[in-house]
């Protein structure tokens, strides 16, 4: 017999149906609860497409990838700290024995000019030698002024006299051997006189001709 409530209605009876007990799991349009991998993927994609996109840009701009720049920079590196070779063995000996035959085939051709120069000693100033002054002008007593200038600085053995053959156009100063050279050459600076010659007509090793 059904139950009756004080008020004396009758109360009806309690009817369970299937939406008091759902099963587990998304069902129609709702969704259960995401995993950390599924909900962490889209912010994954836009990190990659980031550096992609960084990735291009800089390849646009330098022309090179960064590890390709890395690479050449560290190869730069190693040759900068390698040593340098400046020549080899094989190419310093040839240098080497060319510089000698250089220096062998200028030998014979310097010792015939040093040979000389040792052979044959340099000139010297002998104011012993005898000088003759001659006089080729007009003014008397040309000669023995001149004369004086030579004994003066150091001659000994000077004599004035007057020409004995042809003269010459301007004053001169002869002397017969190269050893004289030098002698006439003092001679001339003391006199005044710009020509000097050798000659085998000299009356004296080194004589002085006076001309106006």
């Amino acid at each position: 017999m059904a139950s009756t409530r004080d008020n004396g209605t009758q109360a009806r009876p309690q009817v369970h149906d299937a939406f008091d007990n759902p099963p587990k799991g998304p069902v129609g349009v709702h969704r259960g609860p995401r995993s950390l991998p599924v909900r962490a993927l889209p912010y994954l994609l836009v990190v990659v497409l980031a550096v992609l996109c960084g990735l291009g840009l800089w390849a646009a701009v330098s022309g090179s990838l960064p590890w390709q720049q890395t690479h050449t920079d560290a190869s730069r590196v190693i040759s900068s700290h390698l040593p340098k070779r400046s020549a080899s063995s094989s190419d310093s000996k040839p240098s080497a024995e060319t510089s000698s035959q250089e220096q062998a085939s200028q030998e014979p051709s310097q010792s015939p000019s040093a040979s000389a120069s040792s052979s044959s000693p340099a000139p010297v100033v002998n104011r012993g030698t005898q000088v003759a002054v001659i006089n080729g002008t007009r003014i008397t007593g040309h000669a023995g002024s001149k004369r004086q200038v030579l004994v003066n600085a150091g001659y000994t053995a000077v004599t004035a006299t007057n020409p004995q053959g042809a003269l010459p156009g301007v004053s001169t100063v002869r002397y017969r051997d190269e050893a004289d050279k030098a002698t006439a050459q003092e001679v001339a600076s003391l006199l005044g006189i710009t020509q000097v010659e050798q000659s085998s007509v000299a009356s004296t090793p080194v004589e002085a001709i006076l001309m106006q």
